[in-house]
């Protein structure tokens, strides 16, 4: 009968700690199994910082850096005012609804560019629009009202 008092773990799962550095004798004395000499051999492991390359000049220090990259950019997912045809005429487009359209992957911030021709009347709330797009859902008698 299996109880508190006689629990074992399973045969082999646990494994007894290496002892070195105790004598010849041991079979893991002397240099203690860190083989001979080198860097690796030295006390402090070894273990140098990222990009070290043994003092050659690293490469991120040898290859030029250029340009600038802006941290406050706005990604926009783009939608075509054509693609727009699918929604009823009249209905409200949100980044919620492009959503469940399979226009985009997430509501995030969304741009509607002028490529292609709407037929249908429709009010559209997103972050941004081209001048194309605003003309072409006006033309047809549609709103087009930014949202942050």
């Amino acid at each position: 009968m299996i109880g508190l008092n006689n629990l074992q773990p399973a045969k082999g799962s646990k494994h007894r700690r290496k002892i070195v550095g105790r004598g010849v004798g041991s079979g893991h004395g002397r240099t203690s199994t860190r083989g001979s000499k080198g860097q690796r051999a030295r006390s402090g492991d070894g273990a140098k910082k990222i990009g070290f390359e043994g003092g050659q000049m690293p490469i991120f220090r040898r290859i030029p850096k250029r340009g600038f990259t802006n941290r406050f950019r706005r990604e926009y997912k783009i939608v075509n005012v054509e693609s727009l045809n699918r929604f009823e005429i009249g209905a409200e487009v949100t980044p919620a609804a492009l959503r469940e359209a399979g226009l985009v992957a997430k509501t995030e911030l969304v741009k509607i560019l002028g490529v292609g021709d709407l037929k249908k009347s429709l009010t559209v709330k997103v972050a941004a629009f081209s001048k194309s797009a605003l003309e072409k859902i006006k033309a047809v008698g549609g709103k087009a009202e930014i949202v942050k």
